[in-house]
């Protein structure tokens, strides 16, 4: 003889599994949604404020990335002269050597701080793109106001080859190059939303503009400290890790 179905048991079985459900279901969108957020807060107010530029508008704003163009290099990428809008405008393209370890995580920090920050010291982001080449391999490359007295460096340690042109900076320029940098970091380190370490401050990471002002550029390694992360616990996190240049 069959035995009667008990919905005293059946029941509460049936709502307890309708509501795992439900709270599983919560729990996926809850976190679909704070994933987009986060992606988005990344490429969003960078990619959407600033204009998009395919690979082959910076192949040709280059010159095909040609040697002649090549004003810099660092541990991820390389910076090249480029020349947009039909030559109206004169930038700094800085393409990303992804198969460097390390580089794809440079670019999303350096895209981070970046869209954070605005100071007259700092240099002036552009654009960027994050896209593929003719290839099919991942090109990603930011884009900044080209700074017509090249790096603070040149001016500081001059090759045997420039003797004849000597461009060494006066008193006067170099306290005023020094008030730049110091401005920039205050504001970096006082005046954000957030405070931010650069890393890697050094003569070849300033810029002078046409009137001698300095620029600090490269935020590949800088670090963004949240509200409850102070100086000290973030340099004893990172004491046995060399970061920067020596």
């Amino acid at each position: 003889m069959r035995k009667p179905i008990n919905h005293r048991v059946i029941i509460p079985l049936v709502t307890t599994l309708v509501i795992v459900l439900l709270l599983l279901s919560l729990l996926v969108i809850f976190y679909q949604v704070r994933r987009s957020r986060q992606q988005s807060s990344l490429t969003s107010p960078l990619q959407n404020k600033y204009p998009k530029l395919s690979y082959a508008e910076f192949l040709q704003a280059t010159n095909g990335f040609s040697l002649a163009n090549l004003i810099g290099e660092g541990r991820y990428g390389s910076v090249f002269k480029g020349i947009l809008n039909s030559g109206e405008q004169i930038v700094a393209v800085k393409v990303l050597n992804l198969l460097q370890r390390g580089a794809n995580m440079s670019f999303m920090d350096e895209c981070e701080v970046l869209r954070n920050i605005r100071h007259q010291n700092l240099v002036k982001i552009i654009t960027l793109c994050s896209s593929i080449d003719f290839k099919g391999n991942d090109f990603k490359a930011l884009v900044f106001e080209f700074m017509s007295n090249g790096i603070l460096e040149s001016r500081l340690h001059q090759s045997l080859s420039n003797q004849q042109d000597p461009k060494n900076l006066n008193l006067v320029q170099s306290l005023n190059i020094a008030i730049d940098v110091a401005s920039a970091l205050d504001y970096l380190h006082h005046h954000c939303e957030t405070t931010i370490i650069h890393c890697d401050l050094k003569p070849s990471n300033n810029l002078l503009d046409d009137d001698l002002c300095a620029h600090v550029g490269d935020f590949g390694l800088a670090r963004i400290l949240s509200a409850t992360t102070n100086i000290s616990t973030y340099q004893q996190s990172n004491s046995i890790w060399i970061r920067g240049t020596i």
